[in-house]
């Protein structure tokens, strides 16, 4: 052995028995006696313990039985983990032919049943979904062979609980009780005040969650074709086939729907029949509630929306029952254009403006809009479907007050569809 120093024992550094190294280069076992040198079990029990760099390297070893005896994670934990994980990365979609003419936010309820609609519409408000690289909008249409990137989403395992005949049943009954036309490809219901059409954040009963129970034995359920405010009464078109989806979708689109509301609003306007043209942009109200409101032609999301409307009858130049036409259908366009020129709706929440007004007695604190009529053509060409909703309750408590009667001739009808 070739040292730097005296052999062991000598008189080279550490020598003096005052902790160097002993014998073999081993260092003292714990608790030997200082200035001598350690017992023969001791040196052994010392040899047989590793040094810091083996003891850090084998202690996971010591911890293995203890991760082993750790429970196993259950089948519903995996598939809840997987999901997750599938469903946090960014995804490249491709429009298939079905899904050809399909709005983008109604093509993610379909490909992602998990998302609320509220969610649909934040990432497409940030800018986050794309179509062929392109920003887009939720209203745009898509054509097949298409790619939708779709940004990393967070969705939630949704529990599979067995349908309940009862609960289906009850349903069904209620969908049939508010049922004005039907046929092989149409429905349209007479939605009430109050209900949603699709669900969004705190909402769990909605029409479209409703149209589960009408779900054939081919698994294909009706689907909405355009939308209703929650607090708005009257006609909503179901298509009960994917042909007439896409079929009525191209009709809405076209403007070949013709559409007739009534409401009950402050105020007599001076002309009696008009038309309302302004441009309609989304704003955030002061509260965080969102809202459209009048903007410039060219402002960031603003759209031409049109209006035709016409003087029904009134109640002493106080309330006017206005019957309204719309050309376009932009979001809240009807109640964003009564309020634009100084007549907002009675019992709308989010634009009645008029300061310290009361509400005459008798009269409900509720929304008075009414999707009075829908006329369109058969998805099949079998003529038109002409289909008209009666008052919702608390409308029809305030026109037996004001004396309103439901006259057969309606102004609007002579109203251009453009």
């Amino acid at each position: 052995m070739k040292a730097g120093g005296k052999g062991p024992g000598g008189k080279g550094a550490g020598s003096k028995g005052t902790g160097g190294p002993s014998r073999g280069g081993k260092p003292p076992a714990a608790g030997a006696p200082r200035g001598k040198r350690p017992s023969h079990d001791a040196r052994r029990r010392a040899a047989a313990r590793p040094t810091g760099g083996e003891e850090r390297a084998q202690r996971p070893a010591r911890l293995r039985p203890m991760e082993e005896a750790a429970p196993k994670p259950t089948r519903a934990q995996v598939k809840a983990e997987t999901a997750q994980v599938l469903s946090t990365g960014v995804q490249q979609l491709v429009v298939t032919p079905d899904e050809n003419e399909m709005r983008i936010d109604r093509f993610l309820e379909a490909r992602f049943p998990q998302l609320s609609f509220s969610h649909i519409q934040r990432i497409v408000r940030k800018g986050e979904l794309r179509v062929d690289g392109k920003r887009a909008d939720s209203k745009d249409r898509l054509s097949e062979g298409q790619t939708v990137r779709i940004p990393p989403l967070r969705l939630e395992e949704q529990a599979e609980r067995p349908r309940s005949a009862k609960a289906d049943a009850d349903t069904i009954g209620f969908l049939r009780s508010i049922t004005l036309y039907e046929d092989d490809d149409v429905m349209v219901l007479n939605k009430p005040a109050g209900l949603a059409v699709q669900g969004g954040s705190g909402t769990t009963r909605h029409v479209d969650q409703m149209l589960e129970a009408l779900t054939g034995k081919d698994g294909q359920k009706p689907r909405l074709v355009h939308r209703l405010d929650k607090d708005t009464a009257g006609c909503l078109v179901i298509a009960k086939s994917r042909f007439a989806a896409a079929t009525l979708a191209k009709t809405f689109r076209s403007r070949s729907a013709r559409k007739v509301y009534w409401a009950l609003v402050v105020g007599v306007p001076r002309v009696r029949q008009g038309r309302i043209s302004t441009y309609l942009a989304r704003e955030e109200a002061y509260d965080g509630d969102q809202r459209m409101a009048v903007a410039k032609h060219g402002e960031d999301g603003a759209m031409h929306a049109v209006t035709y409307y016409a003087v029904v009858e009134t109640a002493a130049q106080k309330l006017a029952w206005l019957s309204l036409k719309p050309v376009t259908g932009r979001t809240h366009q009807l109640r964003a254009h009564t309020t634009h020129i100084g007549h907002p709706i009675i019992g709308d929440p989010k634009y009645f403006n008029i300061q310290n007004w009361e509400l005459p007695g008798g009269i409900q604190n509720k929304l008075h809009l009414l999707a009075r009529r829908i006329v369109l053509p058969h998805p099949r060409g079998k003529g038109t479907i002409d289909v008209s909703a009666p008052l919702p309750p608390h409308m029809r408590q305030s026109w037996n007050l004001l004396g309103f009667d439901d006259a057969p001739y309606d102004p609007i009808v002579e109203a251009p569809d453009e």
